[in-house]
């Protein structure tokens, strides 16, 4: 049974106010660090094969936090990385509250596109084929698979059998780890989500 541990990254200053989306240049800060560094801890006692990351750099320097304990380099995984919000990106969350789309993006996301960039439907889909591709390279073993908040809750909502439209009823901070089973010729079975290793 492959054991897949996947982990939001860290906070950064603009998490929980902007749409930080694929801009570059955005990197934890001091608390960041440290909540890398606490969720690091709880994983150290595992005998990891491997961690994989989004390219992104919060993504990226959280997965070489939690890396480090056990002598591994972050294997880069495009699949992981954050939905194109396209037009959205880099907007303060508030102000995307009031967008006319703001309804459909929260109560019917199988149904929209980021202007300018990606479906939810495209980045569920691409996000599954990045976990199975590790499914098949880990066999029996452990990984963690640092990504973003959006992306573990599409693969999560495939692997309950969830409607994307109920994606967004699952909450995942920063930080967090959530534990997905996989194994061949049997259902997909979840351990636990959003595991808070600090209280955020």
């Amino acid at each position: 049974m492959a054991r897949i541990l996947l982990v939001r990254h860290a906070p950064t200053p603009e998490t929980g106010t902007r749409l930080t989306g694929r801009n570059p240049g955005v990197s934890l800060g001091e608390a960041g660090e440290e909540a890398a560094l606490a969720t690091s801890q709880v994983l150290a006692g595992l005998a990891l094969q491997a961690v994989y990351s989004s390219p992104i750099e919060r993504t990226l320097e959280t997965a070489c936090i939690v890396a480090r304990p056990h002598g591994l380099s972050p294997i880069l995984e495009p699949g992981l990385t954050e939905i194109d919000f396209g037009c959205w990106t880099g907007k303060d969350l508030d102000d995307l509250r009031h967008n006319e789309h703001w309804r459909t993006v929260q109560l019917n996301p199988a149904r929209f596109r980021f202007p300018a960039g990606e479906s939810f439907v495209e980045a569920q889909t691409r996000a599954v084929a990045s976990v199975e591709r590790i499914t098949e390279d880990l066999g029996d073993g452990t990984a963690v698979a640092v990504s973003h908040s959006d992306v573990i809750k599409l693969v999560l909502a495939y692997y309950l059998g969830q409607p994307l439209d109920l994606f967004q009823r699952l909450r995942i901070a920063p930080a967090s780890i959530s534990d997905l089973r996989l194994e061949k010729n049997r259902p997909p079975w979840i351990g636990s989500i959003n595991t808070l290793v600090l209280d955020r």
